[in-house]
């Protein structure tokens, strides 16, 4: 996170996030725009398509998440990896229609060795060879899992922190909210970049939000991606339920 200044700090307090999220509204836009000024091209805007390559049938048991097997309401179907030659021909057509990143996500728990992440890895050199940035959220893995996605050529891996560390709890108990930065740091370690945000609207509070950001924030280096979404219900998940 960035002062108006421009200076990038690592040093933010939570009761500081809060002020700055407790701002008239567009005083905080202006704010936001010359820090944006400071750092980028304004008249710029990444391009990505996104692409589920095995959907269904994840372990997680993610309150919000459709996808998690302990939402058996959901109807959704579950399918198996793709093909990475079906992959990348559909990145392909995404270049042609203007996409510059291409995101695939699968949903595991965690990366496993064997003709699954071999294909991965395929299909990442496959989206690169395109000459697109390639990212990919494939949930927890190793160090030498990273290696090989960054010899694959990955540009950034996308692990969101979900919520706060205090509010974790409350939306998944199948893994622990360590296990988040835990990855991040090893995906940092072999230099590929970050994408890491978090999901809004499933019960926490502006603090909560605040202390998520703070995690981002005291990031050194931060995160190059840090997407914020907006929670969809889903029927048959347990965030549904709540709100329903």
């Amino acid at each position: 996170m960035t002062a108006v200044d421009g200076e990038i700090r690592h040093d933010w307090t939570v009761d500081q996030i809060v002020a700055l999220h407790d701002l008239p509204l567009l005083e905080l836009v202006g704010r936001a725009n010359e820090v944006h000024r400071h750092h980028h091209d304004p008249n710029r805007v990444q391009k990505a398509s996104l692409l589920s390559i095995k959907t269904g049938g994840c372990p997680e048991n993610c309150a919000y998440c459709p996808q998690s097997a302990h939402h058996r309401e959901v109807d959704l179907t579950r399918d198996r990896l793709m093909d990475p030659k079906s992959v990348i021909a559909i990145a392909a057509n995404a270049k042609t229609a203007g996409a510059e990143r291409f995101c695939m996500g699968a949903a595991w728990r965690q990366v496993r060795d064997g003709e699954e992440f071999d294909a991965v890895i395929e299909m990442v050199e496959g989206v690169r060879a395109l000459g697109m940035e390639a990212c990919v959220t494939l949930g927890m893995l190793k160090p030498h899992q990273a290696e090989r996605l960054a010899a694959a050529g990955l540009t950034a891996y996308n692990h969101n922190l979900d919520t706060s560390p205090e509010f974790y709890g409350r939306i998944i108990t199948t893994r622990t909210y360590e296990d988040r930065p835990e990855t991040l740091a090893i995906v940092r370690s072999f230099g590929i970049d970050l994408c890491c945000g978090s999901i809004i609207g499933m019960g926490e509070t502006i603090r909560d939000r605040a202390s998520m950001l703070h995690v981002l924030a005291t990031m050194n280096p931060h995160p190059e991606s840090v997407p914020i979404n907006a929670l969809v219900p889903v029927k048959g998940t347990n965030e549904a339920r709540q709100i329903t």
